[in-house]
C-alpha cells in the first residue's frame, strides 16, 4: 500500500502517524516544503522518499510531487495531511488521481463551510444553533436578532481556531458589523453557552468507531484568544453516553469513512429554547481530521492506549488490533501566557508535579494565541487532583 502524506513537518508530533503506518507495513511517501536535511531523524526513518515542494500552496508543484510518486511507486492508495489548513487541497489531489479512501472535491465543502454542516445536521436530526448568512444582508440579520435575542455570536463561515470570532452585544455592534467586516465571509448564529465538548473517534471504512474519546474545553477557544485567558482543556476519563450517541449520530449524518475525526458540541451550562435543558449537546460544528495541538498525545495519556497505532490499523486493515487497556486518567492542558505574573513559577510547576507531567513545551508564535506560550500537560486519577493542578498553574497575582 501506497500513502503520500502531506505536510509530515508541521505539527512537529506528525512523524509519529508516518511512523506508524510504516510499522503496519505501509510504504509512506512525504510531500512538504521543509529541506529534507532539516526533517527530525524520527521522520526520516519512517519516510520510503520525500518530496520537497517549493511552495506547497502552488497545487501544480503538489501535483507534480503526487505524479512522481505515482510514476515511482504505482498506485497511490491514501493522501493525506490529518491537517484542517490542507483538507480541500488533499481533497483536490485525491479527486486528480481517482483515490477513493477519502473526501474528494464535491463534497469538500461539507465540511469546510460552517453553513453547509448546518443542512447534514438537521438531516441527521441533530440539534444545533439558529444561524443566518452574512450575505443575507443588515436587514436580514436584524431580523434574526429579533427573533434570536442578543448577544449573537459572529464567525467565518470557513476557518479554524475561533480567529475573528465573537460576540454581537446589541444593534449598534451588529450595524458597525456590517459597515467594517466583508460580512459575506461570516455566519451569525443565536449565543450558546457550555462548555465546548468533542466527540474524538477513529472510524472505518464502514462508519464504525474503532476509538472513542471525549474532550472537555472550559472556557471556549474564542474566550481564549479574545481575553488573553489561559488555554485550559482536558481528556475526560470516561466519554459522556449521550455525547457518544450524538457523536455517532453526526458521524452517520456526514456519512464519515476512514478518518479521524473531532466533533464539537456544546453542553448546555443552561435550559435554552429550542434546543434543549442544562446539560444537553448542541452540535457546534465538524472537523474532519484529529483534534489539534497535543490531543492525539493526551488521548494516549488518557486512555493509555496509542492513538496513531489506531489510525495506522484503520488504514492497513480497516479494523483495530490493538486491544482495550481499561487504564483510564484525566490528562489535562494548561497554556500560560509570558505578559501574565503568575504566583507560582515554572520550576514551582516542575517540582511540586513531576509525578504527574508528561510533556511541557514551549509554543511558537503561529499556536501561541490559541495555546499560549509554556504549555503543560499532566495526568490524574480523579478531577479533584486535576482542578488543583489547574488552580496551582494559572494562579496569578
Amino acid at each position: 500500500m501506497n500513502f503520500i502524506f502531506i505536510s509530515p513537518t508541521f505539527p512537529k508530533k506528525y512523524w509519529q502517524w508516518c511512523d506508524a503506518l510504516k510499522n503496519n507495513g505501509i510504504t509512506v511517501l512525504g510531500i512538504g516544503d521543509t529541506p529534507y536535511e532539516e526533517l527530525c531523524m524520527e521522520l526520516k526513518s519512517s519516510l520510503t522518499e520525500y518530496y520537497k515542494v517549493g511552495n506547497m500552496e502552488d497545487y501544480d508543484q503538489m501535483y507534480k510531487a503526487v505524479a512522481f510518486f505515482a510514476y515511482k511507486y504505482g498506485k497511490i492508495d491514501w493522501i493525506e495531511s490529518n491537517n484542517e489548513y490542507w483538507l480541500e487541497q488533499d481533497a483536490r489531489l485525491r479527486t486528480d488521481f481517482n483515490i477513493n479512501t477519502g473526501l474528494k472535491t464535491d463534497k469538500i465543502m461539507n465540511i469546510k463551510e460552517k453553513s453547509e454542516m448546518k443542512k447534514f445536521y438537521a438531516a441527521g436530526g441533530i440539534r444545533t444553533a439558529r444561524q443566518i448568512l452574512g450575505r443575507q444582508g443588515y436587514k436580514a440579520a436584524a431580523k434574526f436578532a429579533e427573533e434570536a435575542g442578543f448577544p449573537l455570536f459572529v464567525k467565518p463561515d470557513i476557518g479554524v481556531g475561533s480567529t475573528d470570532s465573537y460576540k454581537l452585544n446589541n444593534d449598534e455592534e451588529l450595524h458597525n458589523f456590517f459597515n467594517t467586516k466583508k460580512y459575506n465571509d461570516y455566519v451569525i448564529e443565536e449565543f450558546v453557552t457550555g462548555d465546548i465538548c468533542t466527540y474524538d473517534a477513529i472510524i472505518n471504512s464502514k462508519g464504525e468507531p474503532l476509538l472513542e474519546s471525549m474532550c472537555v474545553c472550559p472556557p471556549s477557544i474564542a474566550d481564549i484568544v479574545n481575553n488573553n485567558l489561559d488555554s485550559v482543556y482536558y481528556v475526560e476519563k470516561d466519554i459522556n453516553e449521550n455525547l457518544r450517541f450524538w457523536g455517532r449520530q453526526t458521524v452517520k449524518a456526514f456519512d464519515v469513512k476512514s478518518r479521524m475525526v473531532h466533533l464539537e458540541f456544546f453542553r448546555l451550562d443552561r435550559a435554552h429554547k429550542g434546543l434543549g435543558n442544562k446539560g444537553d449537546f448542541v452540535a457546534l460544528e465538524v472537523n474532519m481530521r484529529p483534534g489539534g495541538g497535543f490531543t492525539p498525545d493526551m488521548i494516549n495519556y488518557a486512555h493509555d492506549i496509542d492513538v496513531y497505532k489506531v489510525w495506522a490499523e484503520m488504514v492497513a486493515y480497516d479494523e483495530r488490533k490493538l486491544p482495550d487497556p481499561h487504564n483510564d486518567y484525566y490528562c489535562v492542558f494548561a497554556g500560560r501566557r509570558d505578559n501574565v505574573d503568575y504566583v507560582y513559577s515554572h520550576q514551582d510547576i516542575m517540582t511540586k508535579y513531576a509525578y504527574a507531567l508528561k510533556m511541557w513545551e514551549r509554543m511558537p508564535q503561529i499556536l501561541s494565541a490559541a495555546m499560549g506560550d509554556q504549555t503543560y500537560i499532566a495526568r490524574f486519577r480523579t478531577k479533584e487532583e486535576m482542578d488543583e493542578f489547574l488552580y496551582y498553574v494559572c494562579l496569578r497575582k
